[in-house]
C-alpha cells in the first residue's frame, strides 16, 4: 500500500453504507482521527457496531452541521450517493474543507494502476469485460468501484503490477481530487441522475472528471458517437482512442467487413460475440481498445468474447423454459435502457416494467415497443406504462402488483419463441430495496415456473 499523509488529521466520513465503513477502517490505519456520521440512527446500523468496535466515534441518527463548529476538520468523505445540496456538505464547502469520495482515498493509498470507466449505461458490462479479458490475457487485474467492491479496500492489496478496473459512477467522479487512472474510459453519456447532479451541466462535467488528471501518457477512450464525449476528449491531455460501431475508425476500435478491428487489426469476428444486441458491440469495442493497449493477445479476447454472456441484471440470460426465453435486464432503471434492451431482440417480446415514479414522461418509449406482444406493468407507474402500452398499440395488457405477479402473466401470454424480458425503465425503491433484489425475484420466480 503506498503511504498517504493522514496522520494526525481530523476526518469526517458521512454516510456508512459500504464505502463509508472501508474509508472509516483505512484511514484510521493511515492514523487519522475519524468521526462517522450517518443520518441512520446507530441501532438500526450492523455497519455502526463495526466502527465503534475499533473505537471510531460515530453520530447517528441526524446530519449535526454544528460538528463544524465542535470539530476542525480537515476533509470531509462523503458517500457517493448523498447529494451536494446535503447541508453538511454545504457547510464543509462553505468552510474550505475538501469533500471527496473514498475512490479517491484509493487512487491515493494504491500501487497498481487504474483503468477508470464511466458512461450513463454499460459501465459494468465493460468493466467486467475488461477485467475478464485481462485475466485471460495473463494480467492479474483487480475489480473495484460502483460494480460492489470498495476501491479503497481493493487497493489496499493490489501490487504495482496489477491493474485495478474500476467502475465510476457521476456520483463517484464528482468527488476526486488527484484520481487519475492510466486508462479512461467513457462507454456514452444521455440524460440521467437530474435529481441528483441538478443539470445536465453538471452531470457531464462530473462524467469529464475521469480525464481531468490524465497526461500525455495516458489514454482516454471515448464513443465517437456520442458528441458529449467527442467534446471531452478535445480538451483531455490523454491520447484519445474512439470507438464506433457505427463507422470504421483507422485510429480506434470500430468493426470493417465483420470483424472487430482495432488500429487496423482484425482483433475477433462479430459474429462470435456471445453479447446480444448494438449497445453490448459498443461496450466490446470500449473493451477491447482498453485491453489491446495493455498489450492482450487477440486470442484472448477472442475466447473471451465468445464466452462472455453478460453480467447478472443487464440484459442476462436467465432460462429457456419450454421455448420462451427469459432475460433479466433490472438494471433498466431509465427509459433510454429499455429501449436499448428492446432494440437487442428480432422476436416477439413481452416486456415487463414499472417501478418508481419520478414524474418523468414515459411516452418517449412507444416507438420502441413494436416487437413488444404484450407489456405487463407493475409498481408505481404500471397505469402510466398500461396507456402507453394502448397507445403503442399492443393488444395484450396487463397490470399487476409486483415482479412475480408479472412473471405469472407473461407466461400467460406467451408461447415458444417469445421473448420474455424485465427491463422497468423505473427505479425499484417504490418496492424493492435495488434493482439487484427487484433482479433476484424475477430469477427465483422464473425458476419457479417449472
Amino acid at each position: 500500500m503506498r503511504y498517504a499523509d493522514y496522520k494526525g488529521k481530523n476526518v469526517l466520513v458521512l454516510g456508512l453504507a459500504k464505502s463509508g465503513v472501508s474509508a472509516a477502517l483505512l484511514l484510521e490505519k493511515l492514523g487519522a482521527r475519524v468521526l462517522v456520521n450517518d443520518v441512520k440512527p446507530l441501532s438500526e446500523s450492523e455497519e455502526a457496531e463495526k466502527l465503534l468496535e475499533r473505537k471510531i466515534r460515530v453520530i447517528g441518527g441526524t446530519h449535526p452541521v454544528s460538528l463544524f463548529d465542535e470539530e476542525d476538520f480537515d476533509l470531509v468523505v462523503k458517500n457517493p450517493g448523498i447529494p451536494y445540496r446535503n447541508p453538511m456538505v454545504r457547510r464543509a464547502q462553505e468552510l474550505g474543507i475538501p469533500v471527496i469520495t473514498e475512490v479517491e482515498l484509493a487512487y491515493q493509498i494504491s500501487e497498481g494502476e487504474f483503468i477508470g470507466i464511466t458512461g450513463t449505461n454499460g459501465k459494468t458490462t465493460t468493466t467486467t469485460l475488461i477485467y475478464e479479458m485481462l485475466k485471460e490475457g495473463g494480467l492479474s487485474p483487480l475489480i473495484a468501484g460502483n460494480i460492489g467492491l470498495v476501491a479503497c479496500e481493493v487497493a489496499q492489496e493490489a501490487r504495482r503490477d496489477q491493474p485495478i478496473v474500476t467502475e465510476l459512477s457521476s456520483f463517484q467522479l464528482a468527488g476526486i481530487d488527484r484520481f487519475r487512472p492510466k486508462i479512461a474510459v467513457i462507454t456514452n453519456i444521455y440524460d440521467a441522475h437530474a435529481d441528483f447532479h441538478e443539470t445536465r451541466e453538471n452531470y457531464v462535467s462530473a462524467k469529464k472528471n475521469i480525464t481531468k488528471n490524465q497526461l500525455e501518457s495516458d489514454f482516454l477512450i471515448v464513443n465517437d458517437s456520442v458528441p458529449e464525449c467527442r467534446e471531452i476528449a478535445e480538451s483531455s491531455r490523454a491520447n484519445v482512442i474512439p470507438f464506433s460501431a457505427e463507422k470504421f475508425l483507422e485510429e480506434g476500435a470500430s468493426v470493417k467487413d465483420g470483424f472487430i478491428c482495432f488500429r487496423g487489426e482484425r482483433v475477433a469476428a462479430v459474429k462470435d460475440v456471445a453479447l446480444p444486441g448494438r449497445h453490448n458491440l459498443e461496450n466490446v469495442l470500449a473493451g477491447v481498445a482498453a485491453c489491446k493497449l495493455l498489450n492482450v493477445p487477440n486470442e484472448s479476447i477472442a475466447k473471451v468474447l465468445k464466452t462472455f454472456r453478460g453480467v447478472k441484471h443487464r440484459l442476462q440470460f436467465v432460462k429457456n423454459v419450454n421455448g420462451r426465453l427469459f432475460y433479466n435486464d433490472s438494471k433498466a432503471t431509465n427509459i433510454l435502457a429499455t429501449k436499448t434492451a428492446l432494440s437487442s431482440f428480432d422476436r416477439p417480446v413481452i416486456l415487463l416494467a414499472g417501478g418508481l415514479d419520478r414524474g418523468y414522461d414515459l411516452s418517449p418509449l412507444i416507438p420502441s415497443l413494436k416487437n413488444v406482444k404484450a407489456l405487463i406493468s407493475f409498481g408505481q407507474t404500471k397505469h402510466q406504462l398500461r396507456e402507453i402500452g394502448e397507445k403503442a398499440g399492443i393488444e395484450k395488457l396487463a397490470v399487476v402488483d409486483n415482479v412475480e405477479e408479472a412473471v405469472k402473466k407473461a407466461y400467460d401470454f406467451s408461447e415458444s419463441g417469445d421473448v420474455i424480458l424485465l427491463s422497468p425503465a423505473c427505479a425499484s425503491w417504490d418496492q424493492y430495496k435495488s434493482f439487484e433484489e427487484r433482479g433476484d425475484i424475477f430469477i427465483e420466480a422464473v425458476h419457479r415456473l417449472e
